[in-house]
């Protein structure tokens, strides 16, 4: 339940943040005197779609006898006052529409913003191809903007309500901040381990150690070490437990109705050893803010979106020196070629591990939590749209000022040639992306 829980919710979250992006191109069209012809949530088929009347400015239902009429590339269904057949513009003897249509669609996987004459060789007035270059770069990156907004606006929200520390050297206000800690957290314990054979378990907290209380985990494993070999009394935390047994399947379990809070004596392992008392700890820290909210929003945008770029280029950098060692007669230096390589394929993750597997399990973790994954998705959104990939905004621009520059037009054949085969690439590598994500998962749920 809670995988197909957390599925929704990504999907829902990803929806949004695609649609922010969207509705970023759309404003910014519609202010540059670009006309849309159709802005859509969710992708084909159409569940329902409305027109508006470019006189009246009502919108009215288009019916679905209307819906084959218009195309991908020109919807030709025409305003309430007029037949339903296509409209001609005798100046270039092309199918337009009149009005724009908004419509709900089925497939719950981002949505879409169809402007008129998308193609730079298209010179109609009120087209993409006729705006300035100005104008096409506000278009271009406006959906971009949009994804930094949306990310700065929830920033916002959870500095002022409690803003998860996720990262080292989180981006906060010292002057307007307090911070708030739970006690250490066991989440793994290593078999046969001192805190094993304590009968300690993963979910524990550890609320003191000889009688001392600590908040930080280094703090608590600098303990541990400075202990070494002695028994240490340690005050541990177990939540209640909940568990939904069914009649004939073993239970992995233990239920308690409430709470248990008891003395742990545990002799650590001596000095020497790879660890004292073999578990793997985290501390949960929130931090609030007032007046510096705004502050705390921008700074932590901007800080997520140089670690975004950072990852990227590392990750670019492994790719190409992990690939060029492969080529190498030594077999050491092909040996961490592959691991290079390895480690890229491991760094990244699609729509399917994010849906699949981030979101269940940050989904159980509560609203706060679901929050901060879509910012910091909202900001890869941006920083992945502005890279030179011409089937992205970034690449589009690109390819449009490298004509400029040149003085030479950029036909319609040659623009569809470089973004379709810049697609295809794109595809390809979501599609090895997907099946490695579809392998983690199936490794995961093993």
């Amino acid at each position: 339940m809670n995988i197909f829980v957390g599925i929704i919710v990504g999907l829902l979250v990803l929806m949004f943040l695609v649609t922010a992006h969207e509705f970023g191109h759309f404003l910014a069209a519609r202010r540059n005197g670009v006309n849309v012809l159709e802005f859509g949530i969710g992708f084909p088929p159409r569940a329902v779609a409305w027109i508006k009347d470019p006189k009246t400015g009502k919108w009215r239902r288009l019916k679905r006898s209307e819906w084959n009429k218009d195309k991908a590339t020109k919807a030709v269904v025409a305003d309430s006052k007029q037949s339903s057949s296509p409209v001609v513009d005798d100046s270039s003897k092309k199918l337009t529409q009149k009005g724009m249509i908004f419509s709900l669609n089925w497939l719950p996987i981002g949505g879409f913003c169809q402007m008129d004459g998308e193609s730079a060789e298209d010179e109609r007035k009120g087209t993409f191809g006729a705006a300035n270059f100005w104008a096409k770069t506000k278009i271009l990156f406006a959906g971009v903007g949009m994804n930094w907004l949306v990310a700065f606006i929830i920033f916002t929200v959870l500095a002022w309500t409690g803003m998860p520390n996720f990262l080292e050297g989180q981006f906060t206000m010292g002057v307007d901040t307090r911070v708030e800690s739970s006690p250490v957290e066991i989440i793994s314990v290593e078999e046969g381990s001192p805190a094993d054979e304590a009968g300690l378990e993963v979910g524990d907290y550890i609320l003191e150690a000889d009688g001392v209380k600590y908040e930080q985990v280094e703090e608590m494993k600098a303990f541990n070490k400075s202990h070494a070999g002695e028994t240490v009394a340690y005050t541990i935390k177990r939540p209640a437990k909940t568990c939904n047994c069914q009649e004939g399947v073993e239970c992995n379990c233990t239920a308690s109705e409430s709470e248990q809070v008891f003395e742990a004596d545990i002799t650590l392992n001596p000095e020497g050893a790879d660890y004292q008392l073999g578990v793997i700890m985290s501390v949960e820290q929130t931090s609030y803010s007032t007046w510096s909210a705004p502050l705390v929003g921008a700074g932590l945008t901007l800080q997520l979106t140089g670690e975004t770029f950072r990852g990227v280029g590392i990750m670019l950098g492994n790719l190409v020196s992990g690939t060029a060692r492969l080529f190498s007669p030594d077999d050491s230096v092909r040996e961490s070629g592959q691991e290079a390589i390895s480690s890229v394929g491991n760094s990244v993750s699609g729509p399917v591990g994010i849906i699949g597997q981030l979101f269940p399990a940050v989904t159980a973790a509560g609203p706060t939590n679901i929050a901060f994954l879509g910012a910091l998705i909202s900001v890869s959104l941006a920083c992945m749209n502005v890279l030179p990939i011409p089937a992205l905004d970034g690449g589009r621009w690109l390819l449009i000022a490298i004509y400029k520059v040149r003085k030479k037009k950029l036909t319609k054949e040659a623009e569809e040639k470089i973004v379709s085969r810049a697609f295809m690439v794109l595809l390809a590598l979501i599609f090895i992306v997907t099946i490695l994500d579809i392998v983690r998962l199936a490794n995961h749920g093993g």
